[in-house]
Formats: structure tokens, sequence, C-alpha cells
């Protein structure tokens, strides 16, 4: 079996990843794929950009690809489903329409009101003046987001009402593109974030293992939101009782509310959480794909063949593939980034001490790296989220120890990670 992974970052290297785990798996394209892809045996880059839809149906009819997973987001809001299964391949992720869901917070807003989804109040602006006069009259803390796709960056969570005004003013400005055509604002919730990605049919929906991310970049939570410096998995917070409502009032809800739409989703519906100290919870927002940093701390702890159920899911029969199996360890995973990611940062600095990482047992996702055409051994950085250094032990502490003796054996100019991360398990 080949398949396709659609994606550059540390969430398509590790399904890549997790993929060539199974003997079922022949060869794995990586479209375009980043510098750790391309060290690893049957596995190919393919240089092809995301949005290429042309290109990347080319390349997976040329090669018999059996499958092909997208990973990000943007694909899929623009429509690379559709597109593909137009031409008869098999595609893991929802259609443009079931997209929607994370490519507009406005329109996800609306579905988890109609389908009575726990949610934060909200009110949605197309003018900054109103939007203004709306934060004004509530007070903060607040929330502002742009309501499109802007990279796991889009959110002010702002403290005053100076902060979320500077909020407004970036949106509406242009600082997210088209993402700011609209924004949401929302009431502040008081808790600990937790991701729940499940996977479903459009009948069948099921959990993965609940992770839980660090999204501010300075230690002790603080800082700006990024798209991701840390994460750990599975969540403590996320009790079975928790889960189990979760699966009731906001998983099953909402693929109700898709169908009753006309849409079949199927893929990743990956609910980002806030839980309350009561044990409470809202839904944040929704996303249309695997998360990341989530991803590379839930598959490694997967036994079940990642391919089985993704083809499951594109297949209709994901009820015959339960209850998943899953390794009864922990696992952490450390972002290391460029320096002055979230904002500015430069590229092309090189990067030692991968193999040294490996040797202390941890694994290395590549994020923003790419390889020297001419000499495959060279990495260099490429991105804001540079590498993500997992480990995995009998708990977190191991877990994270492994993590971080990895990280300290890993160098290049200007790098940066958070020492915290996992702070909440620790304590």
């Amino acid at each position: 079996m080949k398949v396709l992974v659609v994606g550059n970052g540390g969430r398509e290297h590790a399904i890549a990843w997790k993929l060539l785990q199974s003997k079922q798996i022949e060869r794995v394209f990586c479209a375009p794929g980043n510098g750790g892809t391309a060290t690893m045996e049957r596995c190919e880059n393919v240089p092809v950009t995301v949005d290429d839809f042309e290109g990347i149906n080319e390349i997976a009819q040329k090669h018999s690809v059996s499958l092909v997973v997208v990973g990000p987001e943007v694909p899929l809001a623009k429509g690379i489903t559709d597109f593909l299964q137009a031409r008869a391949l098999k595609v893991f992720g929802p259609t443009r329409a079931g997209a929607q869901i994370e490519a507009s917070k406005a329109w996800a807003k609306a579905l988890m009101q109609e389908a009575h989804v726990p949610t934060a109040s909200s009110a949605v602006f197309t003018d900054v003046k109103a939007a203004k006069s709306y934060v004004k009259s509530k007070g903060a803390p607040i929330v502002v987001k742009a309501d499109g796709l802007a990279a796991g960056k889009g959110v002010i969570v702002a403290q005053t009402i100076e902060e979320a005004y500077a909020g407004l003013d970036a949106i509406f400005g242009g600082q997210f593109g088209s993402a700011g055509n609209f924004a949401v604002i929302e009431e502040f919730l008081t808790g600990q974030e937790v991701s729940v990605l499940a996977l479903t049919d459009g009948e069948t929906i099921c959990p993965l293992l609940p992770a839980q991310d660090h999204k501010r970049i300075g230690e002790g939570d603080t800082g700006e939101n990024t798209g991701g410096m840390g994460a750990y998995a599975p969540a403590p917070i996320a009790t079975d009782t928790l889960m189990a409502r979760v699966q009731t009032e906001v998983l099953e809800r909402t693929i109700a509310a898709l169908k009753a739409k006309g849409i079949d989703y199927r893929g990743v519906l990956y609910a980002g959480l806030i839980v309350s100290p009561d044990g409470n919870f809202k839904v944040l927002e929704f996303n249309c794909r695997f998360g990341d940093p989530e991803t590379q701390v839930i598959l490694p702890l997967l036994e079940t063949p990642l391919e089985e159920l993704l083809l499951a899911c594109v297949e209709g029969r994901l009820a015959q593939m339960l209850p998943i199996a899953w390794n009864s360890s922990a696992c952490a995973t450390v972002v290391a980034a460029s320096g002055g990611y979230p904002s500015d940062y430069t590229k092309g600095k090189i990067i030692t001490g991968l193999t040294d990482a490996q040797t202390v047992g941890a694994t290395v996702f590549h994020a923003g790296t790419k390889s020297n055409s001419q000499q495959a051994s060279e990495i260099y950085t490429d991105g804001g989220r540079v590498l993500n250094v997992t480990g995995v032990g009998e708990d977190f502490k191991q877990a994270l120890n492994q993590a971080y003796a990895g990280i300290a054996k890993i160098s290049f100019d200007g790098m940066y990670y958070r020492r915290d991360i996992g702070h909440r398990v620790l304590t």
C-alpha cells in the first residue's frame, strides 16, 4: 500500500513515521515534506505545494496511491478532498463544506448553537467600531479572534480593553489577511485547555487519547499565542466522565448537526475544550484535521495500525475497527523554535545534534526544516516551529525527561524552547 501525506510540518512527519511502522505500507510520499521526512527509509518527498491540487493528483495517480492523508487545514478549506475524490482517489479529510468548521469561527459558532454544544457566549462583527463598542460594554478580560485561518495566531486573549482594541485593529487592519474579514468576540473562560481529536466516518465517531497543548510562547503560559510550544498525552484532566460527556454533548451532536446540513464529514473532528475548576467544560473551537503538536504525542501511543483506521474512516466502516488499541505509556513533546517566533524570525540556520538526540531515546519530528539538496544529512531551519523533540515513558516525568534530554543535544542559532512543558502534570 502506498500513501501520500500532504503537508510539511511536524504533524505530517509524525503521520508518515507512524504509517511506515506498518508492514502493509510499501511507500509514503510527502508533498512537499521536510528535512525529516527526506531522511526516512521508504519515504520520498515530492516537490509540490499543498495547494497545487493538480500536482498532488498527478503524483497520486502516477504512483497508484491507495490513500491521500491531508495534514493542514488550508488545503482542506480550499477543497482538496472534493477535487481528489472527483478523480477517484481516497482522501482522509473532510470536504470543503465540512472544513468550514475550522475555516470560519463564526460558522462554527452558529453550528454549535444550533447543535446545543456547550460553548462560550460570543458575537460576530464586520466593523471595527462596532466591535470596540461591544468590547467596552463587556469589559476585560475578553477573547478576540480572527474569523478565518491564521495559522494558530489569530486569537488574542486580552487582559485589558486596550489589548482587545489592539487585537481588533490587527484583525481589521489586515494583519491576518482575509482571515480578518470578520472578528469573533467571546467571553473569557477560566480553566485548562484540552484537545480531543476524534476519528469519524460520518456515522461512528471515536475520540483518540486526549492531549494538552501549551499555546503561549513564554514559560508559565505567558506571552503571545503560538501554534503550540509542546504537548503531552493522555491529559489527566480529561477523566473518563468528562470524555463520556464530550462524546455525547459535543462530538455526536456536532456530527448530527453537520449531517442535518447535508455534510458527510469524514476525517478528524478536533474539539478544543476549556475545562473549568469544577469539572465542567465548553468548546473553544473546532479544527478539521489532526492537531499540531498533539499528533506528535498521540500517535506514538497508538497500537492499532494507523492506515487501517484512516481507510476505515474514508470507507465508512470505522465501527468495525473499534476499540482502538493504545500503549499505556505517557508521551510528551517539546518544540524547538526559531528565535523571534511567533513574530519575525530568520531561516536557514544549520541544525546540529539530531542523531545525538536519538541516542538518548528521543524521537525528533521535524516541523520547519529542509535538507541540503547536495548533502541530505545537513538539515537547516525553515520555519518558526523547527522541531518536536518527543519522549515516551512509564509516566510523564520519564517522558519529559527523555524529551528534554533529547533537546539538550540539539543546537541551532537562536534556538528557543520552553523549559516548563508538562508543569501541570509534574506538580
